[in-house]
């Protein structure tokens, strides 16, 4: 599909009131901004939709205290575009969510982005019309729109999962939701609040509220491994540097296991002496990060490995926490380091030290209800001004499962992964022609950096239209071999993992009923790139074409 042959089409409505497009993009985080701008440069007629106020996806919504990002900011960052590398001036090694929120809009605002996107606008189906050969998208606005090519952008993490908790509708104090924090500053001064969650959003909220809590009651079900950030200011000095090295910095991510710069080894570890191994993660601690993780190359497929980098961490908690039997309490066990996402934290393990503070273990007082005035646990009730949720997403699925998707002969996405998440590539499903993914949940996804994977994602689809412009097609889809193909291949490196091994996000554990399996590519995002390069290289045998109907018959 060429610029010259696409140039500048307009929208336009038709006789019915539909408006007529090429591309629907769904979601404006990452991967829908760069397809925005991508689409909208090869011509084609575009439109984007929203259900957020402005673009920056989860960054949108994450306005919790502590938000940051737990990749180093260079490298969170889109490659897509030299000029904004150049224009664009990092303050941290770890952006926090106002910064990166100015960023995200700094680019929106560069390319002119937000003309192409209808914002606080839900889709709300998706429907594929066989005999036009076309997607025709409502919206609750009740517009209808007709497009060839549909892209959902719709991210991993961005449908909020309360928790299973009787009760929460009852509950008359104020009721606070991370993944959907308000826009104003919320005040912790002198109040009693409750935390229920302590993942990376968990961790980041803790941190922060014990400082200004009068006091703060942590509800704890699962502890998490959490690594010191030692996060700091960027030198201008440095800022040159990188911007000299971008084009490099981005080439080795691009050819990364995790589709980023963070450093990576291929050192097994038991190939150095225990001596050695102690040193080398008291470096990985002080340089802080999740650099751990890359001090060894077999710490997600050996379990006794990951066992002595276990063992490290919780001895570093008991160098951090004073109280004996908290220490013990904020140890995770009984799953492997690393198969819960890492987290990283600025002052974690040293709020428990605070008076105001208080660690309440679910595993041995579980709680029983929530109630008009707080929660209550098995030993009692505990009255609070606030409550704060941090239970994450329903991960990897759930925006695509949130809204009506039919495709050949009706059948729904909700039909086709009604066992679990399939597709050929994270990128296409057999049985849904021209409906395209971006960090789709049967590739890297949550493996590997999103933008970079967002990136790489959207190029793919577009060199598949070029490809299809050029041959005169119309439709494409993965057969129904390719697609098997590839979840045997997921399944069968899964299988290896110890990611497995937790009962996480990762694998649908935190939302009841939902099929459990590890539907990511843990390959890693080199390996990926290569499986989906060869595709194209190959011709395209592993999926199906469509001329148009009327040039068929014609």
């Amino acid at each position: 599909m060429t610029a010259e042959i696409l140039k500048d089409r307009p929208a336009h409505a038709s006789d019915a009131g539909v408006t007529r497009l090429d591309v629907v993009i769904v979601g404006a985080g990452f991967g829908g901004m760069y397809a925005v701008y991508k689409f909208r440069e090869m011509g084609l007629r575009i439109q984007g939709f929203e259900a957020g106020g402005n673009v920056g996806g989860v960054w949108y919504w994450n306005r919790y205290p502590g938000a940051r990002v737990d990749l180093p900011s260079i490298d969170y960052s889109f490659s897509f575009s030299p000029g904004i590398e150049q224009e664009w001036t990092w303050s941290e090694q770890y952006a926090a969510q106002p910064e990166l929120l100015r960023y995200i809009n700094f680019v929106a605002d560069r390319l002119d982005l937000r003309r192409s996107i209808q914002f606080d606008t839900r889709v709300t189906s998706a429907v594929w019309d066989e005999e036009r050969q076309l997607w025709t998208v409502t919206t609750d606005k009740g517009d209808r729109y007709e497009a060839t090519y549909c892209i959902m952008a719709t991210g991993p993490l961005s449908v909020p999962k309360d928790p299973e908790i009787p009760g929460l509708d009852r509950y008359k104090g104020r009721l606070l939701r991370a993944a959907r924090w308000p826009h104003e500053p919320v005040s912790f001064e002198g109040r009693r609040v409750g935390v229920i969650g302590t993942g990376s959003t968990g961790i980041q909220i803790v941190q922060e509220v014990g400082k200004e809590a009068g006091e703060l009651y942590v509800y704890q079900r699962t502890p998490s491994f959490t690594m010191p950030m030692r996060n700091e200011a960027l030198e201008p000095e440095y800022v040159a540097e990188v911007k000299r090295h971008y084009a490099g910095i981005r080439e080795a991510a691009r050819n990364s296991a995790v589709g980023g710069v963070r450093p990576q080894s291929t050192r097994a570890f038991y190939s150095v002496t225990p001596k050695q191994r102690r040193q080398l993660l008291e470096d990985a601690w002080k340089n802080g990060g999740i650099a751990m993780l890359g001090t060894f190359s077999d710490l997600l497929v050996n379990e006794e490995a990951n066992e002595h980098v276990a063992e490290f961490v919780r001895g570093k908690i008991d160098e951090v926490v004073e109280d004996p039997a908290i220490a013990e309490k904020l140890k995770p066990r009984g799953y492997p380091i690393f198969a819960r996402r890492p987290c990283l934290d600025s002052s974690y393990y040293e709020t428990y030290n605070r008076p105001n503070v208080h660690l309440i273990d679910c595993t041995t007082d579980p709680i029983v209800e929530i109630t008009e005035k707080g929660v209550r646990t098995q030993s009692g009730e505990i009255e609070l001004d606030m409550l704060i949720l941090a239970t994450g997403y329903d991960g990897l699925t759930g925006a695509l499962l949130a809204f009506d998707v039919v495709g050949r002969d009706g059948r729904t996405v909700n039909d086709k992964w009604k066992d679990g998440a399939r597709s050929h590539l994270g990128l296409m499903m057999e049985g849904f022609p021209n409906l395209f993914m971006t960090t789709g949940p049967n590739g890297p996804a949550a493996l590997a950096n999103i933008i970079r994977i967002s990136e790489h994602d959207v190029d793919w689809i577009a060199a598949a239209m070029v490809h299809m412009e050029n041959n005169g097609l119309a439709t494409i889809e993965p057969t129904a071999k390719a697609e098997q193909d590839w979840m045997d291949l997921v399944y069968t490196l899964s299988q290896r993992s110890l990611l497995l091994k937790a009962k996480t996000w990762y694998v649908g554990a935190n939302v009841k009923d939902k099929p459990q399996g590890l539907t990511l590519f843990t390959g890693g995002f080199m390996r990926y790139r290569e499986h989906a390069a060869a595709a194209i290289q190959n011709g395209y045998q592993s999926f199906a074409f469509e001329r148009a109907k009327e040039a068929v018959a014609a």
